[in-house]
């Protein structure tokens, strides 16, 4: 089945899609769809950009990834050499269109609020990963029981939001082929001096025209995303490798000059380096 940059199909005649991914690295192009993911990571750990956000994933992590937020997950095979993912999609409407709506139900409106721009379970993940387990063996009823309950303890659980900004428009197959081609090269890339004229010439377009349609769709300038992304990475290779001298993460992250590496890493994390790498 065709993959497309930012659809990925799901068989027509189920309502819930229960998806093991058991791979060296999972999918990693941007891609958005129409199905609320919620996954558990079984195995791995990586990158993972939501909407205008980035962050990581590690092992055991639960991601709640909302319908139609652009997302793409970039496995760190460094670390690890399987990546593992258990996942349920479904759809709002996927139960009838007026299901959630139920009064039964109005205590999972919660759940939909803090999906909209995508979150990370921070309490109750043995709970929750115990029912990601039941969900293989499970028959079709039982999954839509264990979705429920999921659902619940998300609703109630201490949560981190994985995205600020949420663009809510279906992006074109055509604009999904541009973005997913400057995520890529960007993730792939971010470590070497990436000119505005080389971003602009992977996207085919005009500088001028590149920098107003990706903030459009991120909400912040291009070299605002690569700056979060090189911090992002300098922030892993902090606490990974705690003899590593600072100044050889600030170049492993795409600096060549200290100083400016410091000013940029204490102006997301309010901190230094070093003060960081103790906090932590």
């Amino acid at each position: 089945m065709k993959v497309l940059p930012f659809k990925i199909p799901k068989p027509a005649s189920d309502t819930l899609i229960y998806q093991v991914d058991l791979e060296t690295s999972f999918y990693d192009q941007l891609h958005q769809h129409a199905e609320i993911q919620l996954s558990l990571i079984v195995e791995g750990e990586g990158t993972l950009i939501v909407g205008d956000t980035i962050n990581d994933y590690v092992k055991g992590d639960i991601l709640i990834i909302g319908s139609n937020l652009p997302h793409v997950f970039k496995s760190d095979l460094n670390t690890s050499k399987a990546s593992h993912m258990l996942t349920l999609f479904f759809t709002r409407t996927a139960f009838g269109n007026h299901f959630f709506d139920l009064e039964e139900l109005q205590e999972l409106n919660t759940f939909f609020n803090r999906a909209a721009h995508g979150f990370k379970i921070i309490s109750d993940k043995i709970a929750m990963s115990a029912l990601f387990f039941e969900l293989e063996t499970a028959s079709k009823l039982s999954r839509f029981i264990i979705l429920l309950k999921l659902l619940k303890i998300a609703s109630l659980a201490s949560y981190k939001s994985l995205s600020s900004f949420m663009y809510n428009k279906t992006y074109s197959d055509n604009e999904g082929y541009r973005m997913r081609k400057v995520f890529e090269f960007t993730m792939n890339n971010f470590e070497k001096d990436i000119s505005l004229d080389i971003i602009s010439e992977i996207a085919n377009m005009t500088k001028n025209a590149f920098c107003k349609y990706f903030k459009k769709r991120t909400n912040k300038t291009y070299f605002q995303f690569l700056t979060e992304l090189r911090i992002e990475h300098a922030s892993k290779l902090l606490l990974k490798h705690k003899e590593m001298p600072v100044i050889e993460i600030a170049e492993l992250s795409g600096y060549n000059n200290l100083s400016h590496f410091n000013r940029q890493f204490k102006s997301l994390k309010h901190s230094s380096p070093s003060v960081y790498r103790k906090m932590n």
